[in-house]
């Protein structure tokens, strides 16, 4: 049969990016505490085109995926990397992965455990002997405001937070700790499920440590910059305030070029 894309292309323009986006596939990643974790992914996944080809291979995307699908981690992204690039000929490779990961928490008190959800992404490219990959969270949190809690006779308002933080890194590295990390440098974490005891300490704990997202982002940072495995990160916290009608932002960035990690 005759192989359309192959054929040459006489408008003589390069094209960054090709491939396929937004699918969806069952996907099994490592999970600190279980060993591993079936996932249900979305997926984008794209290879630069040289300007001499009319198109690329979108069929080879999925058998490259279906390839590794019990095998995607921050340790085998490189090969998925390398084998998008070999199948397809390219110079240049990208992959990006969303998907939610479920940890089982326990309530601080009565010790009840239930499953938290947060969304997750792997990201990766390389092109020549440069590679690049990030790893992201989405964290919800709760902060309670300082402003508040100086200027009433009681009580302070307080809402959900979303913190995004996004990572670059030099070796192996559990997304839990990451997750970890952030709900400690907010007020108060986030449970799915509360008894009346755990709701007690919750709203007092966040009460008595009260954070604005400018607070946040730099407690994050902190703590952060104190592992050498991270050279690169971005966190932003945004703030669902409960008693105005927009949300409170910060965003912070740790100048490091790809090339450092």
């Amino acid at each position: 049969m005759v192989d359309v894309q192959n054929q040459r292309d006489e408008r003589n323009i390069s094209i960054q990016k090709v491939g396929v986006k937004g699918i969806k596939y069952p996907l099994i990643v490592l999970d600190k505490a279980k060993g591993e974790q079936h996932v249900n992914a979305t997926v984008n996944m794209y290879v630069n085109l040289p300007h001499q080809f009319k198109g690329t291979h979108m069929s080879r995307f999925i058998e490259i995926l279906n390839e590794y699908r019990g095998q995607i981690n921050i340790r085998t992204f490189r090969n998925i990397l390398e084998k998008m690039k070999e199948k397809l000929r390219a110079e240049s490779a990208h992959i990006e992965i969303e998907f939610p990961y479920f940890i089982e928490k326990s309530s601080p008190v009565s010790g009840a455990k239930s499953l938290m959800e947060y969304q997750c992404s792997f990201c990766g490219e390389i092109e020549g002997d440069t590679s690049d990959y990030l790893v992201g969270v989405t964290v919800p949190v709760t902060t309670v405001c300082p402003c508040s809690k100086e200027i009433s006779t009681s009580g302070a308002h307080n809402q959900r937070s979303i913190v995004r933080l996004k990572v670059r890194f030099r070796k192996f590295f559990w997304i839990e700790d990451i997750i970890k990390l952030v709900e400690d440098s907010a007020s108060s974490g986030v449970y799915s499920l509360l008894k009346r005891s755990d709701e007690k300490y919750v709203t007092e704990k966040a009460f008595e440590n009260p954070m604005f997202v400018e607070d946040v982002v730099r407690s994050i940072a902190e703590k952060i910059n104190r592992d050498e495995n991270f050279p690169w990160y971005s966190v932003e916290a945004e703030n669902l305030e409960s008693i105005h009608n927009h949300s409170a932002y910060a965003y912070l960035e740790k100048n490091r070029t790809a090339s450092d990690s």
